[in-house]
């Protein structure tokens, strides 16, 4: 499993959190959304899911990945 850290603009309120983290489940990754620090700690397996699918998941919510 590889984790990574993404800092992710837009993000404000609990919706926020389970449209993010819900997306992150549905590509086949886990992630914790800070509001605070306005980022996304991701936990995946880069055998089943990439990186930039990922970022994608995250960006058709609405959000931006810097």
């Amino acid at each position: 499993m590889k984790n990574i850290t993404l800092q992710v603009e837009g993000m404000s309120c609990g919706h926020c959190v389970k449209s993010v983290e819900g997306a992150l489940k549905e590509v086949g990754a886990s992630g914790r959304v800070n509001l605070e620090s306005k980022s996304v700690a991701v936990e995946y397996d880069e055998s089943k899911v990439s990186l930039e699918k990922i970022k994608e998941a995250i960006e058709d919510q609405g959000y931006d990945v810097v």
